[in-house]
């Protein structure tokens, strides 16, 4: 893994539609800037060598350090992001992040159920990137579907890929649409009459 460098972000939102919140709701995103492995390659058929020496490694130096900065317990919802550069294919960020060894390792960390929603692009140095998230154990909880935006100047470059993770420790300040299950019953209801 030829990391380059990590970049951390954290934003507290405090007052959402002009009205404080119950309490801040505080997001963070650690973000890694590596040398894409399979850059200067060509097309490389079998990508599961790199996979597996990279990964876990990553996926354990991001849970460390942003459970360092957000203990566990605090953690309500959580996502994961990769952006490739110009040089790479999507597939080089979705390998990193679309595999139990990276993904496992943050999820058994904080507690977490359901899978870490997740964004995979390509993109160019300084262009702004999007981390989705949702509550990490109730899939269907709207009100912590929150996205989680950070640009890193100098990253990814033709050759890197930017591989983060986030969470947060609550949801929207002011959730006041139904979650899912809600609608699931409302529409069966509905479809009786």
């Amino acid at each position: 893994m030829e990391l380059r460098k990590v970049s951390t972000f954290i934003e507290e939102v405090h007052t959402e539609g002009g009205k404080a919140g119950a309490r801040p709701v505080t997001s963070i995103v650690v973000a890694a800037v590596l040398r894409n492995p399979w850059a200067g390659r060509g097309f490389v058929e079998h990508l599961r060598p790199e996979i597996v020496a990279i990964a876990p490694r990553l996926g354990q130096e991001l849970t460390s350090r942003l459970i360092g900065l957000m203990q566990a317990e605090r953690i309500e919802s959580y996502g994961k992001a990769a952006a490739v550069g110009t040089a790479g294919e999507i597939e080089h960020a979705s390998a990193m992040i679309h595999t139990l060894r990276f993904g496992n390792v943050f999820r058994d960390a904080v507690g977490g159920t359901t899978y870490l929603e997740f964004c995979n692009t390509r993109n160019a140095p300084g262009a702004l990137l999007s981390l989705p998230m949702m509550h990490k154990s109730e899939n269907g909880r709207r009100s912590h579907f929150i996205t989680a935006n950070f640009q890193i100047a100098d990253g990814p470059a033709a050759d890197e890929i930017v591989v983060a993770i986030g969470a947060a420790d609550g949801g929207r300040v002011h959730p006041r649409i139904a979650d899912r299950f809600q609608d699931m019953k409302e529409m069966e209801q509905e479809a009786a009459m």
